[in-house]
């Protein structure tokens, strides 16, 4: 068994697709209408469904909102460097809920953002870079 997708239902399919894509750099892999059931699904991700896990963006025709409730957590995103993933992800408009450090009871740096239904996605900071310097670094780019 593979894991292949991870569904989402979101209440404007372009501004999800604007903030996955333009923010976060995924590609569009596939979209199509069932104008019988009345929505629409694209197809998001890293890499081709093949080879990777994507995430399945579900649009209700004339269904603007959902309810999150309390059981969904967040999808993980492993990135090279976070903090200077966190700029960018705010230059290009994302909104990053939780800025970049170590998370409780742990070292492993995390930050969380925020898509433009609610839905949370972490980044997890995958090399082994010093806080410091990539806090400086962040520091830089943002004050160009």
């Amino acid at each position: 068994m593979r894991l292949l997708h991870t569904m989402l239902r979101v209440g404007n399919l372009d501004e999800s697709l604007k903030f996955y894509c333009d923010v976060l750099g995924m590609k569009l892999l596939r979209r199509k209408d069932y104008p019988g059931g009345e929505f629409t699904l694209a197809f998001i991700g890293y890499g081709d469904e093949s080879d990777n896990s994507v995430i399945e963006l579900t649009y209700n025709w004339g269904v603007d909102k959902y309810d999150l409730g309390n059981a969904y957590g967040h999808i993980a995103l492993g990135v090279d460097d976070i903090y200077t993933t966190c700029a960018e992800i705010t230059k290009l408009g994302g909104k990053v809920t939780r800025e970049p450090g170590p998370m409780k009871h742990g070292s492993t740096v995390i930050a969380f953002v925020e898509d433009p239904d609610g839905y949370k996605v972490e980044l997890i900071q995958l090399k082994n870079q010093s806080s410091a310097a990539n806090q400086e670094s962040t520091e830089q780019l943002v004050n160009k």
